[in-house]
């Protein structure tokens, strides 16, 4: 079974299982610290290991959990996705980028290990998901169509063509649209892979089951975004474990900055619900919020995104 803690305990708890297996499941993935180049891999774990929420794995366990799915390759699965983010990460923060200094509640990459060092590290992680993905035990026909997602979430179609829209923005003035669009590429992109990678650990799809699927992930990826505009003006970078007012100071558009705060609060919670309309296909319940159901932990997860305080 996929879904190792009881259904009926909160989510705080299978959270906390699941992030640990992936943070043990990274260790073993990268590269160990003495072995050469010695100063690369020191910093690859740096960037991957001991911080963030792991929402990404937690996707594909929740995922995973609707079609019954191996642990060994949801782990394997979450564990490529964390990696391809964590690259992101690291280029995002550096100088030509967004040029931060603090990440997870510790200096960033680049402040700590140099500008060429984080460069590396991005390039190494993204070739190392790639391979983690491509040793999985699925059928071969499946095993193909995720590193395809894999690799389409991540490009420039995906993830990295969000960040160029990104930094072409700004102190430019957009439109909800144009901002929903860069989201979906930059954030939604990664989160619907997250989604269909667990989904496929355990079979095929059906295009009903695909379609539901996608709807789910789509919410959730804008919602994902909405809730990181609205902490960004709100929270503080203690609480964040990033810096506070970046958007605002750099003059990005947002969707607080476009639609105000209350507006973005409304959003939020609508992305939740739609959220949760996008998953009753796949209810053996009358009641698909129930703990038992299947969807109970995509559900949660959709609640966590938008009621989270970091």
């Amino acid at each position: 079974m996929t879904d190792q803690i009881a259904p009926t305990l909160p989510l705080s708890a299978w959270m906390k299982q699941s992030q640990a297996q992936i943070e043990t499941a990274l260790s073993d993935f990268l590269p160990p610290c003495a072995q050469v180049p010695t100063h690369l891999h020191e910093a690859m774990r740096y960037a991957v290991l001991d911080g963030g929420k792991r929402v990404r794995p937690l996707l594909v366990y929740a995922a995973g959990q609707l079609f019954d799915a191996p642990q060994d390759e949801l782990t394997r699965a979450g564990c490529a996705l964390e990696m391809i983010h964590a690259y992101s990460l690291v280029h995002d923060d550096m100088p030509c980028m967004d040029d931060d200094a603090l990440r997870r509640g510790k200096p960033t990459v680049h402040v700590k290990f140099g500008e060429a060092t984080a460069l590396l590290v991005g390039d190494a992680l993204q070739a190392q998901a790639f391979l983690i993905l491509a040793q999985g035990n699925n059928a071969p026909e499946r095993q193909l169509e995720m590193l395809q997602i894999l690799a389409h979430s991540s490009g420039s179609l995906g993830m990295c063509g969000g960040q160029a829209i990104d930094l072409a923005s700004v102190g430019m003035s957009l439109s909800r649209e144009q901002l929903e669009q860069m989201h979906q590429l930059k954030t939604g992109a990664l989160l619907r892979a997250s989604v269909l990678l667990g989904a496929l650990c355990g079979q095929q799809l059906s295009e009903d089951e695909r379609a539901a699927l996608f709807s789910y992930s789509h919410a959730i990826g804008l919602a994902f975004q909405v809730v990181d505009d609205i902490l960004d003006a709100t929270a503080d970078s203690a609480t964040l474990g990033k810096t506070a007012g970046k958007d605002a100071e750099q003059n990005k558009p947002t969707y607080v900055s476009i639609l105000g705060l209350e507006q973005s609060q409304q959003l939020a919670e609508q992305l939740r619900l739609q959220a949760h309309q996008a998953l009753a296909i796949f209810s053996t319940e009358s009641n698909n919020t129930s703990p038992s159901s299947r969807t109970a932990r995509l559900l949660q997860l959709a609640d966590f995104i938008v009621q989270r305080s970091a």
